[in-house]
């Protein structure tokens, strides 16, 4: 059966460039150099030059895109991982759980076959962010396919859960990441980076409104001290086991 990414990972790579601050902070949280399973490794996002990596990637299309230098890639899915139990002294995944056709099952490979520290970079589905004002279906759509946090500690044994601010000049194409820049989401080249705009029967009528906020000064009147941060939390989480 065709990976989601198979179908929607067009153009991806171009979108979806890690952010170099997000990368140094889960560099940081995966500690020493140690081997690594990056699951759902995408493109190779996120991925740390500085240690053995091996990618796990269910979709052909993500895999075709990953550049020359990065670390190997195994077609697998995350709840049947095809490595012994203990096989990784490190295990990361970012942004990919939601995806998982069953997460719980996933995040419990994942502690089986890492040995060590496990770090997740993750949405609350509770956070709501200013763009759910203007298009609900997102918070419905977040609510619908995001793990509550409880599970993490349920799947992987005690973590430390704490927010993940994102700079108002991310370089990474996902969701919330303009929420400094609102017009952004006006381009529909910038929104195909984005599952969830995909994922979306319609989100017209939204983005209309927030056209004409834009447009008549409503957005800035409703959400202007946004554009004096450098950093907000939008709802991303870092998820570290203990």
């Amino acid at each position: 059966m065709p990976a989601l990414y198979d179908r929607i990972g067009d153009g991806y790579a171009g979108l979806r460039r890690a952010d170099p601050r997000i990368a140094a902070r889960l560099t940081v949280a995966l500690g020493p150099p140690a081997p690594l399973l990056n699951l759902g490794a995408g493109t190779g996002n996120y991925e740390p030059e500085d240690r053995w990596v091996v990618a796990v990637e269910p979709s052909v299309e993500m895999i075709r895109q990953r550049p020359a230098k990065a670390a190997p890639a195994v077609r697998a899915v995350a709840q049947a991982l095809p490595f012994a139990d203990g096989a990784f002294e490190a295990g990361l995944a970012v942004l990919t759980v939601h995806h998982w056709p069953d997460p719980v099952a996933g995040l419990r490979e994942l502690r089986r076959v890492v040995r060590g520290r496990i770090v997740v970079l993750t949405f609350d589905p509770a956070a709501r962010p200013w763009l759910t004002d203007y298009i609900p279906g997102l918070a419905a759509l977040d609510e619908a396919q995001m793990p509550a946090l409880e599970v993490y500690q349920a799947a992987l044994g005690p973590v430390r859960i704490t927010p993940l601010a994102i700079p108002h000049d991310c370089t990474d194409g996902f969701l919330y990441a303009y929420w400094r820049r609102p017009e952004a989401y006006l381009d529909p080249r910038l929104r195909s980076g984005s599952s969830s705009f995909r994922a979306l029967a319609d989100a017209g009528d939204g983005l209309e409104r927030l056209r004409e906020d834009l447009a008549n000064g409503g957005w800035d009147r409703r959400y202007g001290v946004l554009r004096g941060l450098d950093s907000y939390d939008a709802g991303y989480r870092l998820i570290e086991t203990a």
